[in-house]
């Protein structure tokens, strides 16, 4: 297979009879200012917030995400029968809908990645999701995968509809399906739908084909519940105004296609955190994540606000902000042009799916699991599946954070990180048996690689027991406090995961 890389925006020929997974990095946008980001639903069409989610407030002494609980049943605690934690302060998010939005692309459909190999990797990480090309031949071997390592597939359609429902009904009925997909970046892969080809002219059979294959996955009844994934970049780089920057085209968009169009449930981008300079900068997983910044990534904004290549007018910055949202494809790779350290790539990646998560991203893809000398050396695992410095350190992230409960109400924390830095954000987690994790993380990537930020975590009052640790030496705790009310702590690149 060709992956086209440097620039991505560019309208070539695929040489696969199927749409690869391909890597995104090329020079687009005109650099903007940041602004936050909120904790959406993605079930519902059209984007609407969810009450109770989060944004990183980015101010003096406050707290940015809603959540928290604080284990103990004495000052702070519950009453008897009610929720874990402080009658005031901020609403945590349950630790598994975390551990639910992380995912990898694979390439178990080209015949690249194995799936035995495979699955004993993604269980090592603790990665719940995996997107692969759509292929009727591999579908028994991504149900292997679910079986021994639990994970779910987002599936590409492999452009012809009637074949991409069965293959997701044969992965649903085995609880093996996350998602369908619709066709990957067809600026990059045209799409044949219909006897009609994309060319640089023309989407319409990009448009006919995801809105055909929305329609069948509504009106399939096994398949009630399974979410579609919007074609990526296809809104971004369409020639002609399809309407595709839409998940619902509205009634005065002024579109080709007529308004009432459905084509998904969540928008899809696939901003790389490399940006199109792979520049190691400050904040860069925070910006990446953006839903409405103009800058390095390709974010939801000219995918979905102002299209980049046409220059299309789509999604207001406050409809962005509440805008159902996965990326399918984002990463680093650690050899080659515009490569990054293993140890560089470890802790961006840690950001990467914390950021994206505080911001609004219900599912995270990175590119990819392994290394492939043909694909690039992006993966977590090396060409013979070990785990690379990422591989292991989100282990360890998710070893940490590791709930295998039944899913409880959350409860709220009263809990400030004082005067928080620009590059320091939080999200606060609560497991089943009422433990908070509070992770702070730092995103100090510029400069000399030295650079720290010294933060206090006022935790309201005495906490019986903090616990803190950190992915990046283990997952045994780094440090063991008791009757504590605050907690200072040195940051750098990284994050670290504070229970109490």
């Amino acid at each position: 297979m060709t992956v086209t890389r440097c620039p991505t925006h560019l309208f070539t020929v695929a040489l696969v009879s199927i749409a690869p997974l391909s890597v995104a990095c090329g020079s687009n946008a005109a650099k903007g200012s940041a602004s936050t980001g909120g904790l959406t639903d993605g079930g519902s069409e059209g984007g609407t917030s969810v009450d109770g989610g989060f944004t990183d407030s980015g101010s003096s002494g406050g707290s940015n995400a809603e959540g928290g609980v604080d284990g103990s049943t004495g000052e702070g605690g519950a009453a008897e029968g009610g929720p874990v934690g402080d009658p005031t302060g901020t609403t945590a998010v349950e630790a598994d809908d975390f551990l639910s939005s992380i995912g990898v692309c694979v390439h178990v459909a080209q015949g690249v990645d194995a799936p035995a190999q495979s699955a004993t990797a993604l269980s090592f990480a603790g990665i719940r999701n995996i997107r692969d090309d759509g292929n009727p031949s591999v579908v028994t071997d991504w149900i292997s995968m679910h079986a021994s390592a639990g994970v779910r597939v987002c599936v590409l359609t492999n452009q012809n509809v009637t074949s991409t429902i069965d293959m997701a009904k044969q992965l649903n009925d085995a609880g093996a399906l996350l998602a369908v997909e619709g066709p990957n970046e067809p600026n990059n892969f045209p799409v044949t739908y219909q006897g009609q080809t994309s060319s640089s002219t023309t989407f319409i059979p990009v448009a006919d084909l995801q809105r055909d294959l929305f329609a069948a996955v509504q009106a399939e009844a096994s398949l009630a519940g399974i979410p579609v994934f919007h074609s990526s970049e296809a809104g971004g780089s369409e020639p002609d105004n399809v309407g595709l920057q839409f998940l619902t085209i509205p009634a005065d968009a002024g579109t080709s296609m007529p308004g009432g169009t459905r084509y998904a449930n969540y928008a899809n981008i696939h901003n790389y955190v490399c940006g199109h300079s792979s520049d190691l900068v400050d904040n860069l997983a925070w910006s990446a994540s953006d839903p409405t910044l103009n800058g390095d990534w390709d974010g939801l904004y000219v995918e979905y606000g102002h299209t980049w290549h046409g220059g299309f007018s789509g999604y207001s910055n406050a409809e962005l902000m509440t805008l159902p949202r996965v990326t399918t494809e984002t990463g680093w790779l650690t050899s080659g042009s515009g490569a990054i350290t293993e140890e560089q790539q470890a802790r961006v990646f840690l950001d990467l799916y914390l950021a994206a998560f505080t911001r609004g991203f219900t599912y995270t893809f990175i590119y990819m699991l392994r290394d492939d000398p043909v694909q690039g050396y992006w993966g977590l695992f090396d060409t013979s599946y070990n785990p690379k410095t990422s591989g292991t350190y989100i282990h360890n992230l998710t070893t940490i954070l590791a709930d295998t409960g039944t899913p409880t109400t959350p409860g709220k924390l009263d809990y400030s990180v004082m005067a928080e830095p620009a590059t320091v954000h939080d999200l606060l987690l609560q497991k089943s048996d009422g433990t908070f994790a509070l992770v702070v993380w730092d995103e100090k990537f510029g400069g000399d690689g030295g650079a720290s930020d010294q933060v206090t975590v006022d935790l309201g009052h005495s906490r019986a027991t903090v616990t803190v640790y950190d992915p990046t030496t283990g997952t045994s705790p780094t440090q063991t406090a008791h009757g504590v009310s605050s907690l200072s702590l040195t940051l750098t690149d990284h994050p670290v995961v504070i229970e109490l």
